[in-house]
């Protein structure tokens, strides 16, 4: 499909895969089902961004639109943090932010 590993560790079973733009994780044995993944604060080649939207920010916009969080962040902090819910199918989206 024209992707190339860019990232990861074969060995512990993950690897970042990318074809022109287009970014995806692969992750064995990692997760019980299929992850959709976000990283807010990185652009496309996992560089940090000047500016971006906390995930404790989208965190609230998505409560406000009412949709249930399966692991929320602690507002109560700052930097590193996530937040999860799950797509219409149970599967996980996790939204990572690294800094």
């Amino acid at each position: 499909m024209g992707f190339e590993a860019t990232g990861g560790n074969v060995d512990q079973n993950w690897v970042v895969m990318k074809n022109g733009d287009k970014v995806i994780g692969l992750f064995q044995d990692m997760f019980e089902k299929n992850v959709l993944t976000f990283n807010p604060g990185w652009n496309n080649r996992a560089e940090e961004l000047d500016s971006f939207t906390d995930v404790r920010d989208l965190q609230k916009e998505l409560k406000h639109r009412g949709v249930e969080l399966i692991k929320e962040a602690d507002e109560m902090t700052e930097g590193p943090e996530h937040i999860t819910l799950e797509d219409p199918d149970g599967n996980p989206i996790l939204i990572d932010q690294h800094r």
